[in-house]
């Protein structure tokens, strides 16, 4: 059976990355090309997992959402710890463009028909869909909600479902056991299902 998470959609070695982040850190030139095709496949493949698991896949556009996810990651001044930090930054950056994404296109909602939205000064045609931006949005104010209350699941949640990080990797990022993520994560989507519903 496949693994769940990033190790599932790309060749590339951990080492690879990790090793290419602190060169392009250290100021190597060549290695953010280098480091460019082993992180898009990455992004692209985390992106395509969440968005296909939505019940409106065409929210936004996996390549829409790399791009734009690439390009935040890549101006950002960011100490790089190595692969799992970035990816776990790359979570964080998804969601964000994901809900800003939801925002921008629920106040603009007009109906049927076509919206245009533009990113990174490129714009981009989106069929309009019944309402996932609500759906977004409220999943987004809930983990809010539950990081006033409990940080780490909060976490948990955004690296697991935003991120599409594999349970190990979870744990490695926070320091904490497998198991511990398991069971924090069942504890989580309990909260998530008592504040959203099914």
């Amino acid at each position: 059976m496949p693994q769940q998470g990033m190790d599932a959609g790309s060749d590339a070695e951990p080492t690879d990355v990790t090793r290419l982040l602190v060169e392009w850190k250290q100021g190597r030139e060549g290695a953010l090309d280098e480091l460019t095709p082993l992180v898009y496949e990455e992004l692209h493949f985390l992106a395509h997992r969440y968005l296909r698991k939505q019940q409106h896949p065409d929210l936004l556009q996996t390549t829409v959402l790399v791009h734009e996810a690439y390009l935040r990651l890549v101006g950002e001044e960011i100490d790089w710890q190595g692969r799992d930090h970035f990816f776990a930054v790359a979570s964080t950056v998804m969601r964000r463009i994901l809900v800003d994404f939801a925002r921008w296109r629920y106040a603009k909602k007009r109906g049927g028909g076509q919206v245009d939205v533009s990113l990174d000064g490129v714009e981009y045609q989106l069929a309009a869909q019944p309402e996932p931006e609500a759906q977004l949005l409220a999943l987004h104010e809930a983990i809010n909600d539950l990081a006033r209350i409990d940080a780490r699941k909060a976490r948990i949640l955004e690296l697991r479902y935003f991120g599409g990080l594999a349970i190990r990797e979870t744990a490695r990022i926070l320091g904490i056991s497998p198991a511990t993520v398991e069971r924090e994560m069942k504890m989580a989507r309990a909260w998530l299902a008592q504040v959203l519903g099914p």
